[in-house]
């Protein structure tokens, strides 16, 4: 009987193959090429180590700000309701900001420890989407009310200020997810208005401190941190800041 040798895979093969059998496994987050909604998401999996796909979708150049990258694919992956972001974890295919969060903070014990906890994550999840549906609004389509916007800044970020208080995070002692939330919004309100924060020192600690949460700071070093742009292209915003830097 002959005998039919088995030929084994190199160890370099082995590895080879383990790793695009994880990538597959890999969740996969998908939006845009910017910050705005998904950061906050980013900064969450980032914090729990989470081994991901970011993939991102790039809007064109003008004057077409070509979207087809994104509605070419928008109703053919199995969306209930298609939109970016999405969240994609085995069989879990979810679409919009706030839910993909809920998600991972029941995931990853990031929804609060009390019933206390939960409900200032509740609260202060939704005033953050509104303050930061107030900042869209602005810098995508009504840049000449930035004058009345800024003028209104320094009340929104006292009500922040005192619900915050003396709390190391926004929910008290325990991290949530909505700190990465907040944290991005804040953020994004420091660049396009720079002073907005002057005189609200618990918010500064608060940045500062998210910021210097080990896996934090290691993302915010790393090639896949995204900075920049915080919108997309086709926002008066970022149609500025485009050409501010075609006159330096």
């Amino acid at each position: 009987m002959d005998k039919t040798e088995i030929t084994r895979p190199s160890p370099l093969s082995m590895q080879h193959l383990i790793r695009a059998i994880h990538q597959a496994m890999s969740p996969i987050l998908g939006y845009w090429k910017i910050r705005c909604l998904g950061q906050p998401i980013r900064l969450l999996l980032a914090y729990k180590r989470v081994e991901y796909e970011d993939k991102r979708y790039e809007v064109g150049d003008p004057p077409e700000y070509d979207k087809t990258c994104w509605f070419s694919v928008k109703f053919k992956m199995g969306f209930d309701f298609p939109n970016l972001p999405y969240y994609i974890d085995g069989n879990v295919k979810i679409t919009q900001t706030l839910a993909i969060l809920r998600y991972l903070g029941r995931k990853y014990g990031l929804e609060g420890k009390t019933e206390e906890e939960k409900i200032r994550v509740d609260v202060l999840a939704n005033q953050a989407m509104d303050l930061a549906d107030q900042l869209f609004t602005v810098c995508y389509y009504q840049y000449d009310r930035k004058p009345q916007f800024l003028k209104e800044l320094p009340a929104k970020m006292k009500q922040l200020s005192d619900f915050l208080g003396d709390r190391t995070w926004f929910a008290g002692e325990t991290l949530t997810f909505v700190d990465f939330l907040i944290y991005e919004f804040l953020d994004e309100h420091r660049i396009v208005a720079p002073t907005c924060l002057d005189g609200v020192v618990n918010l500064q600690r608060f940045l500062a401190r998210l910021e210097a949460l080990p896996p934090v700071k290691e993302y915010m070093a790393s090639p896949s941190f995204l900075p920049a742009p915080l919108f997309n292209k086709y926002s008066l915003y970022e149609i500025e800041q485009r050409a501010l830097k075609g006159k330096k």
